[in-house]
């Protein structure tokens, strides 16, 4: 397998995202797409409170997709550079594995988990969660247990795929609450890093690692 293998998808995927990016950016209207894109916990929490969304009376997209759209969005150039950078390197990998169509299911997956766990985290904030990182967060999980060399050993009952998805979910969330406490972020309209949703998206993807390579797999037996 070549160091960087070719894939078309997470190179649409990474084109979308910076053209998403440098749109807001030129018009300076970053904060007002933020605001119409980014995905809002609070409106979620009215909206399985109540049945309702209490954005019906502004120009905002529904709540339902706002996972995804948050994903466009991003605070500053670092913000998007880093996302970028890691996105194309990981993503790569993990296409070439998976192949296009499961490559965006899980990275529609993280996106769709990365909310979950933000909301969950505070399900009465109304600052917007933008960013990729939780989608590529999902990318990121598959490519460190397909990728982890460690050996890993079952222990009673637990099998040692169970404890390596454990280890490295474990793993994962302590850095990220570290970057947490450190009070680390890119300023703009969605403040300090969302760790909550890095870590949801990361469990997704050590979740669905294994069935999607599988899927794959078959699949290919089949033909």
């Amino acid at each position: 397998m070549a160091l960087m293998p070719r894939a078309r998808t997470t190179d649409a995927v990474a084109l979308v995202t910076f053209v998403a990016f440098f749109l807001a950016y030129v018009t300076q209207h970053n904060d007002e797409i933020a605001t119409l894109a980014g995905f809002i916990p609070l409106r979620l929490e009215a909206f399985l409170r109540t049945g309702g969304d209490i954005s019906t009376a502004l120009p905002w997209l529904p709540v339902w997709i706002t996972p995804l759209s948050a994903t466009l969005v991003h605070s500053s150039w670092i913000h998007v550079g880093l996302n970028l950078m890691i996105l194309i390197y990981c993503g790569r990998q993990i296409e070439h594995l998976l192949g296009p169509a499961r490559y965006l299911v899980l990275y529609a997956v993280g996106a769709y988990a990365a909310a979950v766990a933000q909301w969950l985290s505070d399900p009465m904030s109304g600052v917007p969660m933008v960013g990729a990182s939780g989608a590529i967060s999902a990318v990121i999980g598959t490519y460190a247990l397909i990728y982890s060399r460690r050996e890993v050993s079952a222990i009673g009952p637990f099998s040692a795929q169970f404890l390596r998805i454990l280890w490295l979910a474990a793993g994962w969330t302590v850095i990220q609450v570290m970057i947490g406490i450190s009070g680390m972020g890119f300023g703009g309209p969605a403040g300090s890093i969302a760790v909550w949703a890095h870590v949801g998206g990361f469990i997704a993807g050590l979740l669905m690692a294994r069935p999607l390579l599988a899927s794959r797999f078959k699949r290919q037996a089949g033909h």
